[in-house]
């Protein structure tokens, strides 16, 4: 599948979608007239985010199937971006991720069955459908386990997927991915957040112990797997992406703060519930086709820092009460 294939990115808006677009566009050589992006616009998309692309942009649920429908019908690859992301949001409200996570998901099934579509569909996953391990890695053949509304809502959507590809002989294939930071990551994320909080001399919240730990990728590293993966993932298959960059919530937040210059901005808050301990993926399955991270964990925090710290346009209309509320799982939403 070369450069010019006609590319449909639903979520391309939010922070890891519409990353792939700038990634498609400057480092894969797509025609920007090429590239259609879907987007509800809801609090984690961004307008912004590829305002200085001329792409094309179509406004919508992706649960609107007449919508969906009519796009699917004039793509060739369709890369899943569309999600509620955020566990602390799906614990005060479970049922807009299983609108947004998996009613959408089923909608892009069906629109691709009932067009006979030839399409090859990209799923973007989450390595928490896995749950949490205390040691070792998890393998793409393991067991899903998921611990919030968030995470279930991602593993229905997988399993979704991988039943319409064996029921209806639809091409598609599911990423599952650890941690990503990186530009235009919405700020109520634990990166942004500490970023944002710190240049404004406030706390930065850590919940319970801050010993839970997360596997860290750039953001582009990760791109440039989903292309691998839609050029040469195999129909049906699962590919985890990680970097191997393993760091607890309090080392990230020690590092960001020291990069910034401040001290004694971090107070530890009461813990969410169902909080995992540590996330682990073996990703030497989509290794093999060729994919290997790129950015070290300390070089793209500090740029992703950096970016923040000079970007002040882009965050400052985001920076409200409730994106920097210490624990937003309490919140009413």
């Amino acid at each position: 599948m070369g450069a010019d294939m006609k590319i449909l990115v639903t979520g391309g808006l939010g922070f890891i979608g519409s990353n792939f677009v700038r990634w498609r566009i400057e480092e894969a050589g797509a025609n920007v007239d090429d590239i259609v992006v879907v987007d509800a616009l809801k609090y984690g998309s961004n307008e912004n985010n590829l305002g200085d692309l001329d792409c094309k942009f179509v406004k919508g649920n992706i649960c609107d199937y007449e919508l969906i429908a009519e796009l699917v019908k004039e793509t060739d690859v369709i890369v899943n971006f569309a999600a509620e992301t955020h566990v602390d949001r799906s614990i005060s409200n479970p049922y807009a991720f299983i609108e947004s996570n998996v009613i959408s998901t089923y909608t892009i099934l069906e629109a691709m069955r009932k067009a006979n579509s030839e399409a090859k569909l990209v799923h973007v996953s989450t390595d928490e459908v896995y749950g949490d391990i205390d040691k070792g890695s998890f393998k793409e053949e393991d067991m899903l386990k998921p611990s919030s509304p968030y995470s279930a809502s991602k593993a229905s959507a997988d399993l979704l997927v991988l039943a319409y590809v064996r029921t209806f002989g639809l091409n598609a294939v599911i990423t599952r991915c650890t941690n990503n930071y990186g530009p235009y990551q919405f700020p109520e994320k634990l990166i942004p957040k500490a970023i944002l909080r710190a240049k404004m001399d406030m706390k930065i919240p850590i919940y319970g112990t801050g010993k839970n730990v997360r596997d860290w990728i750039y953001v582009n590293d990760h791109c440039e797997a989903i292309n691998l993966a839609l050029k040469k993932g195999e129909r049906g298959e699962i590919y985890n992406v990680s970097s191997g960059d393993e760091k607890s919530n309090l080392e990230v937040v020690n590092e960001i703060v020291d990069i910034i210059g401040k001290k004694d901005f971090i107070e530890f808050v009461e813990d969410r519930p169902g909080h995992d301990i540590r996330y682990s993926l073996d990703s030497s399955k989509i290794r093999k086709l060729g994919w290997k991270s790129k950015h070290s964990y300390k070089k793209g925090l500090k740029e992703t820092v950096e970016w923040y710290l000079e970007n002040e346009w882009w965050w400052k209309p985001l920076a409200e009460e409730k994106v920097l509320h210490p624990t937003p799982w309490k919140l009413d939403w």
